[in-house]
């Protein structure tokens, strides 16, 4: 009998899946326990349809991302840092500063778990940073240290 998985479901597969099992399984527990329903000609049409609303939505919010990236990757943030008299920084860069620069800088918020700085920030200068944007969506960017 074929279903269509209303949820994810261990070892079967995961949400929005069409996926085959025997009868008893599919009548005496994935449809009892809303894990999935029949596939049935109106329901496969249904299904049909929420995949192409979710694929314009996925296309609506990659456009959306990269348009993101392109103004991230236009110019480098600027964070201003206390320095000593060698050009060191007390403390280091972190996450959140960047966080709240390209906020401050660029008009987009950005979580601070997203963003993984390259290599420790401790000196003037320009470094680098990535953030993860997730579906493997992974950008670059430049971030310049300047003293206050």
């Amino acid at each position: 009998m074929q279903v269509i998985l209303i949820q994810d479901v261990d070892n079967l597969g995961g949400r929005n899946e069409l996926v085959t099992v025997k009868n008893g399984y599919a009548r005496n527990f994935l449809i009892p326990q809303k894990f999935a329903i029949e596939a049935s000609p109106s329901n496969l049409k249904q299904h049909e349809e929420r995949l192409k609303v979710q694929s314009k939505k996925e296309a609506a919010m990659l456009a959306e991302l990269n348009k993101v990236i392109d103004v991230l990757k236009a110019s480098p943030v600027t964070i201003g840092a206390k320095t000593g008299t060698s050009g060191k920084i007390f403390g280091s860069v972190t996450a959140l500063q960047i966080t709240k620069a390209i906020r401050d800088q660029k008009g987009y918020e950005i979580d601070r778990r997203r963003i993984t700085i390259v290599d420790e920030v401790k000196e003037l200068g320009t470094h680098k940073a990535s953030i993860d944007f997730g579906n493997g969506n992974v950008v670059e960017i430049d971030f310049e240290v300047v003293g206050e």
